[in-house]
């Protein structure tokens, strides 16, 4: 870390590592935020006058960008000084902002769009030009972000717009493209070039611990879900063991997580190179992980509604793909803390793949119960190495 700045809002050497309780308070409007998203998602999967692949994609980038806000706040917080009162401030409108996009998430995509994609563009731009005016010693950084985020502003503006949802899911994927396109490239910007992430140290212990929070919020969320969808229903044995079985697919992603990398994160992103480019790097990683457990909520849902009812093909989507993709951001974040992959990530993923074939005219409870064994073996895969190796200590590859 590097001494404070000019106006006392960079980090200092002497602040302290650990999450402060205004951000875990912003952390709770994004526990309604991804129930918004996991409500639309199951609405998508249910409704039969939908067309799945369209209105999914639709869920996908209202989620994308609601992420897109957590993980800029968490790398911005990471970089200045948590308990100073203008940092604050900006937590607070950011999160006053993040809570009207969730209130929008239902109608994102029809009559509340513009109060969507203008709360995210307010948030974006209004919190880099806050950070300007009151740190003008980093203004190549924040000009940076601002060429970039006025690219994606004018898409983001125009999808509002447009009536046809077609238009504006074709402006919005744009929108989205170029806000994480601007992170994967360093935001290239003409004469000043790419921010030298290198150069820009943060807080690795502090930025590690939001992610781990966050994946606790996500796996919270799941919960609510599975104890509203139960609590709406009778106590009939089979609505009772799909109930008792997303509990434990719940805890199983949570073992998952936290075996070995979810406990190193802290050290992995402290011993890494470029500790700016690692967190960036966990922000794709743990993007992958929380739509798995977002999409694993919804099979919760499906499969506590109608644990042996007809299930359409779709539904593996959800009960199986939820899984499926979280353990494709596990793999990513295994290789992230430590350059490899362990056979047991690729292999579960694979026979998730597999069971969706299998099991494709199965009950939702059948195809649950499939999913969270697949999900122990994992762990249990998980904890015989730990036996065979020993502790180990992060090598990220950057």
């Amino acid at each position: 870390m590097t001494g404070a700045g000019e106006s006392g809002v960079l980090r200092s050497a002497e602040s302290s590592q650990r999450a402060t309780f205004l951000e875990l308070f912003f952390d709770l409007v994004f526990v309604f935020a991804l129930t918004r998203i996991s409500q639309r998602l199951i609405t998508d999967f249910t409704d039969e006058r939908r067309i799945l692949l369209g209105e999914a994609g639709q869920t996908l980038l209202l989620f994308l960008a609601l992420w897109l806000v957590w993980s800029f706040t968490a790398l911005v917080t990471s970089r200045l000084e948590p308990d100073q009162p203008l940092i604050q401030l900006m937590v607070v409108g950011t999160m006053f902002g993040a809570l009207v996009m969730a209130v929008a998430v239902p109608e994102g995509f029809g009559e509340r769009a513009a109060v969507f994609a203008g709360a995210y563009v307010a948030i974006q731009v209004g919190r880099t030009l806050f950070l300007l005016a009151i740190n003008r010693s980093e203004w190549e950084v924040g000009a940076r972000l601002l060429f970039w985020l006025g690219l994606s502003m004018v898409p983001w503006l125009l999808g509002a717009a447009v009536g046809q949802p077609w238009l504006r899911g074709l402006l919005w994927t744009v929108a989205v493209l170029l806000d994480y396109g601007g992170v994967i490239l360093d935001w290239p910007t003409p004469k000043l070039g790419r921010v030298r992430t290198a150069e820009v140290p943060i807080a690795g212990e502090h930025l590690a611990e939001r992610y781990q929070q966050f994946l606790l919020v996500t796996l919270g969320e799941s919960i609510l879900v599975i104890g509203l969808t139960f609590s709406g229903s009778s106590f009939a044995p089979d609505r009772t063991t799909a109930f008792l079985v997303s509990l434990l697919t719940t805890v199983l992603l949570w073992r998952v997580y936290f075996h070995q990398a979810g406990h190193l994160l802290p050290l992995a992103i402290t011993v890494a190179g470029r500790q700016l480019r690692f967190g960036v790097s966990m922000s794709f990683s743990h993007l992958f992980m929380v739509a798995g457990i977002v999409l694993t909520a919804v099979g919760y849902e499906l499969s506590i509604a109608h644990p042996l009812g007809h299930a359409t093909p779709v539904w593996l989507y959800a009960i199986l793909g939820g899984p499926a993709l979280f353990l494709v951001g596990r793999a990513l974040f295994e290789y992230q803390v430590f350059a490899r992959v362990s056979r047991s990530r690729t292999a579960g993923f694979v026979l998730l793949g597999l069971l969706a074939l299998a099991l494709v005219h199965t009950p939702p409870l059948v195809a649950g119960a499939a999913a969270a064994a697949v999900l122990a073996g994992v762990a249990v895969a998980d904890a015989l190495r730990a036996r065979r190796t020993g502790p180990e200590r992060p090598r990220p590859p950057t």
